[in-house]
């Protein structure tokens, strides 16, 4: 063990953990490889100035993070220096980001994560699966498909994997935190029906090709028919169409909120005054555009969290997390 790596005691955490970390950064640092035998209990023990009951559970807690193993109990030895998570994502967005950020501060460092990103290209999204198989520790996977799962996630061990955000289809056996694009939306409209009835009419901006739920166009206009309130649905905003007065707009693109803004103002109309938007899923400059885009979707920060949990307890998890509005001044 690297005599140059001094090992002080703080307050902060437990003596366990301290010594856990320390033997575990000289392993990362590669002082000890996998396959090298450990010092004795009663080496550590003198050397770090700590009882044998205390060596004996930083031991115990290396050989539960994956980092050693021991034979018949007494001889303890390298078994690997990292545990490795693979996060394979659909395609990059800020709210992505932020469950990357969470799961990066939540877990302890010697958690590796390798991102990816499938952009929904099933050729792609089948080749990382099956060049994963036995590398990670554990799988945190965006399905390609919100109605169908993939037969290539059936390689992976049921243990070791969650399902992020979709999955509206069979999902007996898995764990999974995910987002209702049907109730969740119909719930979350009926939050702010008030508001919704002060418009002419409401309209959701979701293109027939987007890979976002299209089965969340009934579920809109099921709210709408209950409510009895006069909607259409388009498949995109067309150039030359303006931005109508007493409309609301219920975007999922952010160029879209991009393009609806620039049109309003051509004609000097403005968010929350001459009519309303709300953009699928939270972004930070929603908070800065105009007098604030009000926002709707999951948090993403508690999906960050569900994941962590389960990565570290390794129990089963079957949660669909609300969809909530982040009101601002758009509506």
């Amino acid at each position: 063990m690297d005599n140059k790596l001094e090992l002080r005691f703080s307050g902060k955490h437990t003596k366990v953990k301290q010594l856990a970390d320390f033997i575990q950064d000289n392993i990362i640092a590669q002082e000890m490889k996998v396959g090298d035998k450990l010092p004795s209990i009663n080496f550590l023990s003198q050397r770090f100035s700590v009882s044998r009951d205390t060596v004996f559970k930083s031991l115990s807690d290396l050989r539960d993070r994956g980092v050693i193993d021991a034979i018949h109990g007494k001889n303890y030895f390298v078994s690997s220096p990292t545990r490795n998570i693979l996060l394979l994502l659909d395609e990059y967005s800020p709210f992505k980001e932020v469950l990357h950020n969470i799961l990066v501060s939540e877990l302890p460092k010697y958690y590796k994560i390798d991102l990816w990103f499938h952009q929904y290209n099933q050729h792609l999204f089948n080749n990382i699966i099956n060049e994963s198989i036995g590398q990670y520790n554990k799988y945190l996977v965006m399905n390609y498909d919100n109605e169908k799962f993939s037969d290539s996630l059936t390689k992976i061990d049921k243990k070791k994997l969650l399902l992020l955000d979709f999955g509206k289809f069979d999902k007996d056996g898995y764990s999974y935190v995910c987002q209702d694009f049907d109730d969740g939306l119909y719930n979350a409209l009926a939050t702010i029906k008030k508001y919704l009835m002060k418009y002419e009419k409401l309209i959701f901006v979701l293109n027939k090709n987007h890979k976002h739920p299209q089965s969340s166009k009934t579920a809109f206009s099921k709210f709408c028919l209950d409510n009895d309130l006069y909607f259409n649905i388009y498949n995109e905003i067309l150039d030359d169409a303006p931005i109508k007065e007493n409309c609301f707009y219920l975007v999922v693109k952010q160029e879209d909120v991009v393009k609806i803004v620039k049109k309003g103002k051509l004609n000097n109309l403005k968010p929350g005054k001459n009519y309303g938007l709300l953009a699928y899923n939270e972004n930070p400059f929603f908070e800065v555009i105009e007098n604030g885009i009000s926002s709707i979707g999951i948090d993403w920060q508690q999906m960050g969290k569900v994941a962590s949990e389960f990565i570290l307890k390794s129990k089963p998890v079957k949660h669909y997390l609300p969809t909530v509005i982040i009101k601002r001044d758009s509506f």
